[in-house]
């Protein structure tokens, strides 16, 4: 991939255009860190504040960074044309290959969010080749039901679509409390994105089907993701319930459960700097950094044994026989102090 990719692209795939946005060069060996963003968002507003943190500069200069933005979603995007059929979920993960191909990386690490961490899942499961790890953040596995679809069209009719979207991307206190940062998107959504285009998008996530994957040993054929994968989810997030359920379809072994205090609906945004940290503890466990600088301890690099233990802190889910909630059961969840680290082997709650 030669220097000049570094910039903004339009990637013709088998499915139609996708604008990427392409930040540094590929650095030796190593994957590229692939971002898709929720729906209502573009990369610049669902990663900006996470990406130009600076602690995360210590973990860019490793890599290089695609940023893909959804079809029709990006600043200055043209209105698509009446009738335009706007491309399925998995037809928006079956573009990914083309932009891997195009910029000639030999793997990636997705980083996604909502309805980019659905797509990435889903390219995952397809291209399992192609993606070495997985940071999902706010991810649904489960397609939309009757009752649920109605509801959000009858949302559509009566509602504007910045108003319509943003219950999906904030937490009800958040909502509720109008907070600068609620207001900030609301201004954003209604200003940045085409609304034609980001209907379109809304209408087709809320027209996913269930991802299909189970844990190993539950269902004839269960098929899941074989990478490592870092699940991320705020405290009271609308997103919760299903990225709890999308925790217990996941390999045990190689699955690590973030759940994150005082964090809202999108912790990229309002906790970058904790999200950093886990991300660094991520790509450590996978063995792409050597060392990572822990602030709540000394300030200085901590042992890679430590966090080895940290980026290996296991989920557990309650699906046993002995569940009494069923398939949607809760995970059990552990809430690691700096002192306890890597102890227990259960899901991880981040809870500072």
């Amino acid at each position: 991939m030669p220097e000049c990719w570094d910039g903004e692209h339009d990637v013709e795939t088998p499915y139609g255009m996708i604008h990427v946005v392409i930040r540094g060069a590929p650095k030796g060996n190593k994957p590229a860190i692939l971002t898709y963003h929720d729906v209502g968002l573009n990369h610049k507003m669902c990663f900006n504040p996470f990406f130009n943190n600076e602690d995360m500069q210590e973990i860019t200069k490793h890599f290089v960074i695609c940023h893909v933005d959804a079809p029709g979603q990006h600043v200055g995007a043209s209105q698509f044309p009446q009738g335009y059929q706007y491309p399925t979920m998995d037809q928006l993960a079956g573009m990914l290959p083309t932009v891997v191909q195009h910029f000639g990386f030999k793997s990636t690490v997705g980083i996604g969010v909502g309805a980019g961490a659905y797509i990435l899942a889903k390219f995952a499961l397809m291209f399992p080749d192609m993606v070495e790890g997985l940071v999902l953040l706010n991810i649904d596995p489960n397609g939309k039901g009757w009752i649920d679809w109605a509801a959000s069209k009858l949302s559509g009719l009566t509602s504007t679509i910045p108003d319509t979207v943003l219950p999906h991307l904030f937490s009800q206190e958040e909502m509720v409390s109008n907070t600068e940062l609620v207001q900030s998107y609301r201004q954003q959504i209604t200003n940045s994105i085409n609304h034609h285009n980001l209907q379109l998008f809304w209408n087709m996530y809320n027209s996913r089907r269930d991802l299909e994957m189970n844990r190993g040993g539950t269902a004839i054929n269960a098929k899941t993701l074989k990478c490592p994968v870092m699940l991320v989810v705020g405290d009271n997030a609308p997103a919760e319930e299903g990225v709890v359920e999308c925790n217990s379809k996941l390999d045990p072994t190689n699955t690590t459960f973030l759940k994150m205090a005082d964090s809202g609906g999108l912790p990229q945004l309002t906790q970058p700097g904790k999200l950093t940290e886990a991300f660094k503890y991520f790509l450590q466990g996978m063995g792409y950094i050597a060392y990572v600088k822990d602030r709540r301890l000394s300030g200085g690099p901590v042992p890679s044994a430590s966090m080895t233990r940290l980026a290996r802190s296991r989920t557990a889910s309650l699906t046993s026989a002995g569940s009494v909630e069923g398939p949607r059961s809760r995970a059990c969840t552990n809430s690691d102090s700096a002192e306890g680290v890597g102890s227990v082997s259960q899901t991880m709650e981040v809870s500072c």
